[in-house]
């Protein structure tokens, strides 16, 4: 969404009911509070206009995307045009998703450092009124507190609260509101630690591919993660490897994070023209899959008729998933280490099992997707320990980490170069 903030006006809603939404939250901002829905009739209100501002942003947006990238009319509108040759994308520039460094932070963020302390020492409740205490001055115009506050709410299983400020993150910030991601089922959460087997795959998805496949597929890791996004041409075959990989460890019930799926899907819609047959099923079943993965019901149903249309076949069915989510693309490449949902106290066994995981590694990548809370011992410990890795010239990164456990880390100093080597820890905080 943030490539067209742009767009995001208010004309976007129902003009009467959209001015009505944005004045109800401003003037409560304005008398020292978070705004409130003061009725169910009135939140189911809020929540559609939301809804609405959200749709059609995305169909905005997919309009715009389909143009840049591979300048097809509307998918099935027209008779398929044979796809120019994908360009070649820079590579990302390192750290563009980085936590900002301390320039960039408003000076006087009290709430975000002591909502940070609160929650790390198991005061989720402390923090909670803290940050929406702050909703009504800092928050007026940064984003920050509002993403902790996401973050504590989906930490502490609270949906109904989350969804509800989501309705007014909305609508003061006139964006579409972020998703509810249900946590993993708890009799995975003890299981969620150790090496994360990942592959990336691109320029080319071919049957070059298959060997990749086959060591995701009998990996014995906690978490597999497949990155998609560096894919810029994709032929039959290729599709058909990934598809059955994909298909596999699905119903293998496996916890699965598919990044850069968006990209893997920009670059199979030129390939596909309804009631043309020449590309196979594959490509079509792919796009299918990436969709069903990435909880998308609504382009998932139109894809599958356009699908049944063009093969005259019953097209698959969607399905809800509890073991699976999506990511943005990274640009290191290379297994991860996933921390726990819970790191607290004394981490010592963890650590060692981080410092096996970094033997013969030039690149450390802990991937903190799975991370709710970590407290301040264990995470003033954690430092200490990844110093040493520092020290020895290997490059540290905490990837998709929460905001209120990054909020942490940087006020611990992670992110402080002491000797200007440039052997700082790096943070990456997922984004909403």
């Amino acid at each position: 969404m943030g490539l067209f903030s742009f767009l995001k006006k208010k004309s976007d809603t129902p003009a009467e009911d959209a001015s009505a939404s944005f004045v109800v939250v401003d003037t409560r901002l304005r008398a020292g509070e978070p705004s409130r829905l003061d009725s169910e009739a009135e939140r189911e209100r809020q929540r559609a206009i939301a809804r609405a501002t959200a749709a059609k942003i995305d169909e905005i947006e997919l309009e715009m995307t389909s143009a840049i990238f591979d300048d097809e009319p509307a998918w099935g509108s027209a008779a398929r045009r044979p796809a120019a040759a994908p360009a070649a994308l820079p590579d990302p520039e390192p750290g563009v998703d980085e936590l900002p460094d301390a320039a960039a932070v408003p000076a006087t963020a009290p709430a975000v450092e002591e909502g940070a302390i609160l929650y790390a020492n198991g005061q989720a409740a402390a923090a909670e009124s803290l940050l929406r205490d702050s909703l009504a001055n800092f928050g007026r115009n940064e984003r920050l507190p509002w993403w902790m506050l996401f973050d504590l709410y989906q930490a502490t299983g609270q949906e109904s609260r989350f969804e509800s400020i989501a309705i007014d993150y909305a609508s003061h910030f006139e964006t579409s509101p972020p998703a509810w991601q249900p946590p993993p089922p708890a009799q995975d959460v003890a299981q969620l630690t150790g090496v994360a087997a990942t592959e990336s795959f691109g320029p080319i998805l071919d049957s070059g591919i298959a060997p990749r496949l086959q060591r995701l597929l009998t990996a014995k890791a906690p978490l597999v993660r497949v990155e998609v996004g560096a894919v810029r041409s994709a032929v039959p075959e290729g599709c058909a490897l990934l598809l059955k990989a994909l298909q596999t460890l699905r119903k293998e019930g496996r916890q699965l994070v598919l990044a850069g799926a968006d990209t893997l899907m920009a670059t199979l819609r030129p390939m596909l023209a309804v009631g043309d047959r020449s590309s196979g099923e594959a490509p079509w079943l792919l796009l299918l899959e990436l969709l069903l993965l990435s909880n998308r019901e609504k382009d998932f149903e139109e894809s599958a008729m356009d699908y049944c249309v063009t093969f005259e076949v019953s097209p698959p069915s969607f399905e809800a998933l509890t073991h699976v989510s999506t990511a943005a693309p990274a640009p290191v490449a290379g297994d991860r280490f996933l921390l726990p949902p819970l790191a607290l106290g004394d981490c010592a066994a963890l650590f060692d099992a981080i410092d096996a995981y970094a033997d013969g590694r030039e690149v450390l990548v802990l991937d903190c997707s799975r991370l709710a809370r970590m407290d301040y011992a264990c995470a003033t410990a954690l430092q200490g320990r990844l110093r040493v890795h520092t020290e020895q010239q290997r490059r540290v990164e905490l990837r998709d980490l929460n905001h209120l456990v990054a909020a942490l880390l940087r006020l611990l100093g992670y992110t402080h170069d002491d000797a200007g080597s440039g052997k700082q820890i790096r943070l990456y905080p997922h984004r909403y």
